[in-house]
């Protein structure tokens, strides 16, 4: 395991947060920030990790929110985490948005089953289950369909889960910080594949789906 703390960075909503945790012993927050405008994050990391005496050369590892979301904004995100683990050679982990919906929040410090949601338009949702421990720490990350929002209070109740997201009736945002919350899931799941990896945008946007529509098929890599 290379030594040194993590950054998390996600933007899955459009704007961004950005943490950094030392993961030496129980996983703690050093530094967090929140942006406002996506083209800011990159200037941000920058003053994060200069205000805490960490150069990018001292990271351990960088972990990025991979979505559900903007499809813009989870491209910048993407790039930022896959251009930083490719320059330093650190390993880079994605963890789910949904996740960091229930992670990033002290409401949900405890154990419990939480059913988190973000919008994904056209009167949907997308969801996923998420798991935690007695000291709130993330286990388990179900799958993440998207399902009609009328849906969400049923298929709730049938997972006996709590409803959370950004227009749940617990309000939480998916934020960067929530991945000190997210440290040993993370490092069960493994880094991805710098090659492979893409984040999971949900839907495909608008323009791409718009050209296959009018063509008649799947828009080549």
């Amino acid at each position: 395991m290379r030594p040194g703390p993590w950054l998390a960075l996600d933007a899955s909503l459009g704007a961004g947060t950005i943490a950094l945790i030392n993961v030496e012993g129980p996983p703690r927050l050093l530094a967090a920030v929140t942006v406002a405008e996506r083209d800011a994050l990159f200037a941000e990391l920058g003053r994060v990790l200069a205000d805490a005496g960490c150069p990018i050369e001292a990271l351990g590892a960088c972990v990025v929110g991979d979505g559900p979301g903007s499809f813009t904004a989870l491209r910048i995100v993407g790039a930022m985490g896959k251009g930083l683990a490719e320059a330093t050679g650190m390993p880079l982990y994605a963890v789910p948005s949904l996740a960091l919906v229930v992670a990033g929040t002290e409401t949900t410090a405890t154990a419990g089953t939480w059913f988190a949601t973000m919008d994904a338009l056209r009167g949907e949702q997308y969801v996923a289950r998420v798991v935690t421990d007695a000291q709130g720490m993330v286990r388990e990350v179900g799958a993440m369909p998207r399902i009609a929002r009328e849906s969400i209070p049923a298929a709730a109740v049938a997972a006996g889960a709590r409803w959370i997201g950004p227009d749940a009736p617990l309000v939480a945002l998916p934020d960067a910080r929530g991945a000190v919350r997210c440290v040993e899931w993370l490092r069960a799941a493994g880094p991805v594949d710098l090659a492979a990896w893409e984040p999971t945008y949900g839907r495909l946007a608008e323009a791409q789906a718009k050209w296959e529509a009018e063509h008649g098929r799947p828009l080549a890599p």
